[in-house]
């Protein structure tokens, strides 16, 4: 497949970032890199499997699908690039962990880490043995969209006769969830290679108990505690993300995992921890220099929170994905820092 309009304004990719160009957050990864001396573009899948070679990379940021029934399109794209040679972060496996929050509940299971637990269930089925209050919410969702919180059972199977028409309901059922107490904000940790590269506080909205930025939520400036970031490399490292968001709601003297984002949106310097710049520490852990022949130097702030990356040795999705049985209790907390 030729893209001759494409072509000729990008002839020598070298770092492709795969996903929309309205997204507020890859325009600023494609201007901040090529700052760097990167050659990095945004680039549809389609663009870039055309035009990526071996030793090329691509950072996939596919998001859910406005009507959240699914992925963007663009995962085969990302799977042909990895099996030509081209360096893929966040692969076809790692995107759909993070934002099916299906398989984000079942490896968050698997790997022992506090998660809510959540029961899937489909129209006409019997409501789950969980003790209300609970959330119920898609399962590719993302933005807040069609999250509801009920107090009761009865409230639950009002809501579930209210999304019947929903045409994600009627393709993929909900999602129904132990609600972790809302205490009006949470932290937003971004993971890129193994660090901690930036977070967030965000504050909800007065009056609502989500957090969503979409929804009114307001972002603060944070330091993330040990614990927090220890979390948040443990809930990266489950999916086998290069890049992500992942959020956690204080539970008691811990944090829990709420979820995670394949294509979070962030900026600069909102995100930053300690005045460093994000892109260029998200560059530095991803190794995006090496492929221009010299090293990014950054000053990661917290960059001692760092977890060995294998990536060869890692085992294939569906090895991982074979082994995930049901979502047990939160079985245990990370200790507040």
């Amino acid at each position: 497949m030729t893209i001759p309009s494409v072509e000729p304004l990008f002839p020598a990719a070298r770092v492709a970032i795969v996903g929309r160009t309205e997204s507020p957050t890859n325009p600023l990864l494609e201007r901040e890199w090529r700052a760097l001396g990167i050659d990095a573009r945004v680039l549809a899948p389609a663009a870039a499997e055309a035009l990526l070679r071996p030793g090329d990379a691509a950072l996939g940021r596919l998001d859910v699908r406005a009507t959240l029934d699914g992925l963007e399109p663009g995962l085969l794209a990302l799977l042909g690039l990895a099996r030509r040679g081209v360096r893929v972060y966040n692969r076809p496996a790692t995107l759909l962990a993070a934002h099916d929050k299906l398989r984000t509940a079942r490896l968050l299971a698997a790997a022992g880490l506090p998660h809510p637990r959540t029961v899937h269930l489909r129209g006409g089925e019997p409501l789950p043995d969980l003790a209300p209050p609970l959330v119920l919410k898609p399962r590719f969702g993302s933005w807040g969209a069609d999250v509801t919180r009920c107090e009761s059972g009865r409230e639950v199977e009002r809501r579930l006769a209210l999304l019947r028409d929903r045409g994600w309901f009627r393709r993929q059922g909900v999602l129904v969830q132990e609600l972790v107490p809302p205490c009006g904000h949470d932290l937003r940790l971004l993971v890129a290679g193994g660090r901690i590269v930036g977070a967030i506080r965000r504050r909800a909205r007065p009056g609502d108990w989500r957090t969503n930025i979409s929804l009114g939520g307001t972002p603060e400036p944070v330091v993330p505690p040990a614990a927090a970031r220890s979390l948040a490399l443990a809930a990266a490292a489950a999916i086998g993300a290069d890049l992500v968001g992942v959020d956690l709601l204080p539970d008691g003297d811990g944090f829990t995992v709420i979820e995670l984002n394949g294509a979070v949106d962030f900026d600069d310097p909102e995100y930053s921890t300690r005045g460093e710049n994000i892109f260029a520490a998200i560059a530095a852990a991803l190794d995006l220099g090496s492929l221009g022949g010299r090293s990014v130097e950054v000053a990661l702030g917290v960059g001692t929170d760092r977890l060995s990356r294998r990536r060869s040795t890692q085992r294939p999705a569906s090895s991982v994905l074979a082994r995930v049985g049901g979502t047990p209790p939160r079985a245990w907390r990370f200790p507040l820092g």
